[in-house]
């Protein structure tokens, strides 16, 4: 390993994974938190320690820090002014780690160093224009637009889990004001909420034993009931991929990407998504678009975060900033 490195954090709605990043993108050592219900103080001060272990783990020398969270950002002051899935409001998230960790720190939002990563290295190196979802208890959203990531005016942007798809759909989770956003219809939460009405509906499937034997019917149960063949499973998935297939189709005809990328932990479940998500965005996007465009799984899966937030400080050391 390089003598010097950095440290990725990739701090999602359910868990934290901290990770040491060599200057090739090469991960060295991880760190797993949980970080479901838990508070602001003590999700920061879990932050500081998950770093901490990480830094302990090598002899090579720790030159920055950098965090990817899902919560809007504001670029010109490092503050996470609000997220939807943590509890983070109005928090100076920047220049409060950097103090307490007494390293250079860079923050942005979890899907921008997600696309950051698969942009640089991953299933979009060489492309010019790249829409990355990362799908997870939320969904996270990344644009690089004519080869240079894209934030929009105050750096909060993309928060592409937030287009509504459906006007009277159900309430969007956690913070969000709005109905029927693709985030409440086509995430992992999502496809836990449509495995337990499944469960109900068809008791006799994998899905709904599991259920009746009290088990938690989460997305992964889903996605792992569904690579054994259980229809009801394979419903369910199939229905949210329909659902982001929706959002797709927009992102195509407003960004006529080369590729999108997909991303977090939802992507477990390969085809099973992927493939009716490429034929709802086909049949909807204008035909230019979806003719262009690759619908591809990230290249590092449920790391992309990590390696993205560990760029983003690797391109900022070597830029000089902070």
């Amino acid at each position: 390993m390089s003598p010097e490195c950095v440290i990725g954090v990739d701090l999602g709605g359910t868990k934290l994974l901290a990770g040491v990043v060599d200057s090739d993108l090469n991960v060295h050592h991880r760190v797993h938190r949980m970080v479901r219900g838990l508070g602001q103080r003590e999700l920061l001060d879990m932050a500081v320690e998950a770093v901490e272990e990480a830094r302990a783990s090598t002899t090579s020398e720790v030159a920055a820090v950098g965090f990817g969270i899902p919560c809007l950002i504001d670029q010109r002051r490092g503050m996470a002014t609000m997220a939807v899935n943590l509890p983070l409001r109005d928090v100076p998230f920047r220049d409060l780690m950097a103090e307490r960790l007494g390293l250079p720190v860079e923050v942005d939002n979890d899907g921008n160093v997600a696309a950051l990563a698969e942009w640089r290295a991953g299933a979009a190196q060489g492309a010019t224009d790249v829409v990355l979802l990362t799908i997870g208890t939320g969904i996270g959203g990344g644009l690089i637009v004519n080869g240079a990531p894209c934030r929009g005016a105050i750096g909060a942007g993309a928060e592409l889990g937030h287009i509504t798809i459906d006007l009277d759909g159900p309430p969007c989770q956690g913070h969000c004001p709005n109905n029927g956003c693709l985030e409440t219809l086509a995430s992992g939460t999502a496809l836990a909420r449509e495995g337990r009405r499944i469960a109900g509906e068809q008791p006799d499937s994998a899905v709904g034993r599991a259920f009746a034997d009290g088990r938690e019917i989460t997305g992964a149960l889903i996605t792992e009931l569904a690579h054994d063949g259980d229809a009801a499973a394979i419903e369910a998935l199939t229905l949210i991929g329909t659902n982001l297939g929706i959002g797709i189709a927009s992102y195509l005809n407003v960004f006529n990407p080369d590729v999108v990328v997909i991303g977090g932990g939802v992507i477990a479940a390969g085809e099973l998504l992927l493939a009716p998500a490429r034929a709802e965005a086909v049949r909807r996007a204008l035909p230019t678009m979806s003719a262009h465009a690759q619908i591809v799984p990230a290249q590092f899966g449920t790391e992309a975060g990590l390696v993205g937030a560990a760029a983003l400080a690797l391109e900022n050391v070597a830029n000089g900033v902070r």
